[in-house]
């Protein structure tokens, strides 16, 4: 059996993966009914069918992620996990890549055995190239 803090790690992997892939529907499945995201000069984005919205654009872009994970802890059933993130989209039809870095902080709670994204912190800003 694998440990939560490696379950955590994969479920980074899977959706960076996964959104690079442009699959909208395995990302939905990483995270909670009612999710919470926060940006930087924005409302809060509330729960999957706010996010699942906010990706219907992104099908004209490759997405291209990295992540390093900062710290993972653990505090029953729920963690949190620091990540620094890095994302370049570019239209599929070609123009620039606009690239965006900064930290992540995420909670995250264990739900029917498995870890989902229960809130998640994004600090990303636009990388001048």
């Amino acid at each position: 059996m694998q440990s939560d803090e490696q379950a955590i790690r994969n479920l980074v992997d899977n959706w960076l993966r996964a959104s690079e892939a442009g699959n909208t529907d395995a990302v939905l499945e990483l995270m909670a009914d009612d999710v919470v995201f926060l940006q930087q000069g924005q409302p809060p984005m509330r729960g999957r069918s706010a996010f699942r919205e906010a990706q219907s654009s992104h099908s004209a872009f490759k997405v291209e992620a990295k992540s390093q994970i900062q710290e993972v802890q653990v505090a029953g059933d729920f963690a949190w996990c620091w990540n620094y993130l890095t994302v370049a989209v570019t239209p599929k039809t070609g123009g620039n890549t606009v690239t965006r870095a900064g930290h992540v902080l995420s909670v995250l709670q264990k739900q029917a055995g498995r870890w989902v994204i229960l809130r998640d912190a994004n600090l990303l800003t636009r990388v001048e190239a």
